[in-house]
């Protein structure tokens, strides 16, 4: 498939074609600025950034990994969950398998694997992993590298109500489609920064998960 013909038509994406471009573009390498303060993961957007320097100087780190789960089907999809309404943090948000680092953990793609499978029974004979995308902060101190990993279907999934209340999936299409990638704006201490939002259908994806799907497009399929 023409490269220029793919990118600009988001709908004309296949399943061969994003794992070839993926495998092609991502690694295992693990940043630096995982564990250590004094490197900022860069956002792009002066606010953000701002922000992400003042929470490394007033929190601790908190390493994070999450799975980045890529259904390979005929027209792909995202498998994401929703967090469960009853949680202390980011209750009921739409978000991808993972969470904080063990020091028991390999690594990063071994947290994200054993998370996938406690939150959702996603069983790890079905998952290919294939590279981290780049760190991403957030404005509660976790430091997050996304593993991307290509999924066979067939799988069957098992929810942990205690931390999901749903799974879904949606279409690779519309996430890697910039029409659909909404910027919206809050303050952080008198200054405006910005993150993306990525509305499906009565689903809200916003914040961490919108920005790391960002960071996907912008990996995979823009450059």
């Amino acid at each position: 498939m023409n490269e220029a013909i793919s990118r600009s038509d988001p709908a004309a994406i296949s399943s061969a074609e994003f794992f070839d471009r993926a495998h092609a573009r991502l690694r295992f390498d693990i940043p630096e600025g995982l564990t250590d303060a004094s490197l900022i993961p860069v956002s792009g957007d002066h606010g953000t950034d701002h922000m992400l320097e003042i929470i490394a100087r007033e929190q601790p780190i908190r390493p994070a990994a999450v799975l980045v789960p890529v259904v390979d089907h005929a027209e792909p999809t995202v498998l994401l969950t929703q967090r469960a309404a009853h949680l202390n943090d980011h209750a009921g948000q739409i978000s991808f398998p993972g969470g904080k680092i063990d020091p028991t953990d390999a690594s990063p793609v071994q947290t994200a694997l054993r998370e996938a499978e406690e939150e959702i029974g996603l069983q790890r004979q079905f998952i290919d992993p294939i590279g981290y995308l780049d760190l991403y902060g957030t404005s509660f101190g976790f430091r997050i590298l996304p593993t991307v990993a290509r999924v066979r279907p067939g799988f069957k999934l098992r929810v942990n109500q205690a931390e999901v209340d749903d799974t879904f999936e949606v279409p690779l299409a519309f996430l890697m489609n910039p029409a659909n990638h909404q910027l919206h704006s809050k303050q952080f201490r008198g200054v405006e920064r910005t993150f993306y939002a990525m509305p499906y259908e009565e689903r809200y994806i916003w914040g961490a998960t919108a920005g790391i799907l960002r960071v996907l497009y912008d990996r995979i399929w823009k450059s």
